[in-house]
């Protein structure tokens, strides 16, 4: 697609609060702490317990790499004058895709600001949810500038509508 019929153009992707710098220190921290404990109980005689501390980092660091590989999930979104393309990629890599006509969109939130919330769009009885990973306020913004886009998309096309005699 041309890059001049395009009229808006957003990729999704959720928030990481903890970046992989962020990552390598906190798992040094949790290695030193666990290791200073274990090393602790074992001169005390209690030496089984170092295996406990030594699951504990494994486990923790388990947990943040499964979360890194979810919040690996993009959702693009390009409008032109004639078509609104809705991608979805997921954790495992998989691609999805879905078209929708922009003259007849509806654009709408879905209020529950938790996960289960959304960004919905509709055509012709067909609904997709998006943006489940945005908070309430991105929602809405993403809302609000994508109605515009469908306002533009919808006058950009108006000269190509059959006309009624």
């Amino acid at each position: 697609m041309p890059r001049g019929d395009l009229l808006f153009d957003a990729v999704l992707t959720p928030n990481r609060s903890l970046g992989p710098r962020g990552f390598v220190i906190l798992m040094v921290a949790v290695c030193t702490v666990s290791f200073a404990a274990g090393l602790a109980f074992f001169l005390a005689g209690a030496w089984p317990v170092v295996g406990f501390f030594g699951l504990d980092v494994a486990l923790i660091y388990l947990a943040f790499r499964i979360n890194y590989r979810r919040a690996s999930v993009q959702e693009s979104l390009r409008l032109t004058r004639d078509q609104l393309t809705v991608e979805r990629v997921d954790y495992r890599g998989e691609k999805r895709t879905w078209r929708f006509t922009p003259a007849w969109m509806q654009v709408g939130v879905e209020e529950p600001a938790g996960p289960g919330g959304g960004l919905i769009l509709r055509s012709h009885g067909q609904t997709l949810k998006i943006g489940r990973f945005l908070t309430l306020e991105e929602r809405h913004d993403l809302t609000k500038a994508l109605r515009q886009a469908l306002v533009r998309a919808r006058a950009a096309c108006a000269p190509c509508a059959p006309q009624a005699n």
